[in-house]
């Protein structure tokens, strides 16, 4: 263990040497061997963290948005220059393949690329003369110190969500990543500072509860956002706001795709497992329940199957491997016991991937791809959030159905419909109690100049994730009102003499 590298805090623009009381195992979830450890912080480092950040802050907050904008570019380029190192990072400590990796990369850079657009995005409104000789207008100021709580699954993207945007509206960061995959983020905060963000600005804390607790309650932290599951979510929100802040908390997702009989049935079963199984089923937009109406349902199972019988499975760094393990031992065994609860309830277990073993990997945390038909909506296997490669098979007699099933279950993060019928299309979208529709889109992630966000347990607070509801969210709005008295008479008049007395 003395051997291992330590993944450590990044405070002030460098690494932290204080030495951790606490240490935390990082896995290669591949073969199962620690890796690396991870230092969690107390209450003592949150503290320095933060102090740090409301220290920096305020030079920050008055830099020019032409100047923020610049150190933005440059962390881009920056970004895309370590794309593959960074890659490398997510799939040796996460475990997802490499194009996945580099899709999430992808992903953060559009957020990215969106919060450059900063001295656009915070323009403000005039009105002039709302009433005699008094104009009106708004501008928006940043919050001031804001802190991210995020989770395993996108080491890289959802920090990505948070960070540009909160940079580039003039507030100063500390992130908490998730101290099972911490490595990005520190890659992260190297590549800011390198492209010009002054120290202080953007601080990382890895840890546990311990940290996650002394940043909601912290006197100097101003708003906090976060990813995680539905209690999580649910926690940091109310512990958040008693504390005065403002939070945005998005939680956990049980996402429905309904079938309808006349789709493309080819198209429907490569985004079933395309959604379904990317990331080993560790995505919050992951389609998990699979709503087939009418005759769909045997026909979208049998073209699954075909297909998840040639999906290769192996560790992230096999360039071929489409699936790779889960990212810990606990989440493995979590998965299986899922499986298991599902069977002994009496669904029809159409794959079962509990045994699967990956040559030269047998200590991996795989878990195949399993699907389960005629799943019914009082089981386990379909009430909870299983996250990871199980993807439930519902029978419904008509869209109505469908639509009563989708909006009677408790999370509303993500939802999607496949059919040529225009006219179902319309009616899905517009009665579907679910924040993000897809039509023949399996996972309707919006680009970043719309924002992310879902309804009911999937979301707690008012303002969705990046895009416009981000940049509300990282800064508070000011409407000024104003009167000058009018220009006072000058002394020197050229014009024709006498000419005002006479007219």
């Amino acid at each position: 263990m003395s051997e291992l590298r330590t993944v450590t805090h990044w405070i002030g623009g460098r690494p932290d040497d204080e030495p951790p009381q606490r240490l935390g195992d990082v896995y290669d979830p591949a073969t199962g061997e620690v890796q690396a450890r991870v230092a969690f912080a107390s209450e003592a480092d949150v503290d320095r963290a933060v102090e740090t950040a409301a220290a920096a802050q305020p030079e920050w907050g008055e830099t020019s948005l032409t100047r923020r904008a610049e150190v933005l570019f440059r962390f881009r380029q920056l970004l895309l220059d370590h794309v593959e190192e960074l890659a490398r990072l997510i799939s040796s400590e996460h475990g997802k393949v490499r194009f996945d990796a580099m899709g999430e990369i992808r992903a953060g850079l559009d957020v990215l690329e969106f919060a450059c657009g900063i001295p656009h995005l915070l323009k403000g409104e005039f009105s002039e003369n709302v009433s005699t000789n008094i104009d009106t207008y708004s501008i928006r100021q940043p919050v001031g110190v804001a802190a991210g709580i995020t989770p395993f699954n996108f080491p890289m993207m959802v920090p990505m969500w948070m960070v540009p945007i909160a940079l580039a509206c003039g507030n100063a960061f500390v992130l908490k990543p998730s101290e099972k995959d911490p490595s990005a983020s520190l890659l992260l905060a190297r590549l800011l500072k390198e492209a010009g963000l002054p120290d202080g600005v953007f601080n990382v804390v890895h840890g546990d509860k311990v940290a996650v607790d002394a940043l909601l309650t912290h006197p100097r932290v101003d708003a906090v956002s976060s990813v995680g599951s539905t209690p999580v979510a649910r926690y940091i929100y109310s512990t958040a706001s008693a504390n005065g802040k403002r939070v945005q908390s998005l939680g956990g997702a049980k996402n429905h795709m309904v079938v309808m009989p006349d789709c493309d049935m080819d198209l429907a079963a490569d985004s079933a497992v395309n959604a379904g199984y990317g990331s080993t089923g560790q995505r919050c937009m992951a389609v998990s329940a699979v709503v087939a109406v009418g005759a769909a349902g045997d026909q979208l199972i049998e073209k699954v199957r075909e297909r998840l019988a040639v999906l290769r499975v192996g560790p992230g760094s096999d360039p071929e491997a489409q699936m790779g393990p889960l990212v810990t031992a606990e989440a493995r065994d979590r998965v299986v016991a899922a499986i298991e609860a599902g069977v002994r309830a009496g669904a029809t277990l159409a794959v079962d991937g509990r045994d699967l073993k990956v040559e030269g990997y047998e200590n991996g945390f795989f878990v195949g791809p399993t699907i389960f038909d005629h799943v019914t909506p009082d089981l386990s296997i379909y009430r909870d959030e299983i996250f990871g490669p199980v993807l439930v098979v519902v029978r419904a007699d008509r869209l109505e159905d469908a639509i009563s099933l989708v909006n009677a279950n408790p999370y509303g993060n993500g939802t999607a419909i496949f059919t040529n019928d225009g006219g179902a299309a319309r009616m899905f979208q517009h009665e579907v109690q679910v924040g993000m529709v897809g039509v023949n889109v399996p996972i309707p992630v919006p680009l970043p100049f719309y924002s992310f966000g879902g309804w009911k347990a999937s979301l707690f607070g008012s303002l969705h994730m990046y895009g416009p509801d981000g940049v509300a969210f990282f800064t508070r709005g000011k409407v000024v009102t104003t009167r000058w008295p009018e220009p006072a008479a000058r002394g020197v008049d050229l014009g024709f003499p006498g000419a005002s007395r006479s007219s």
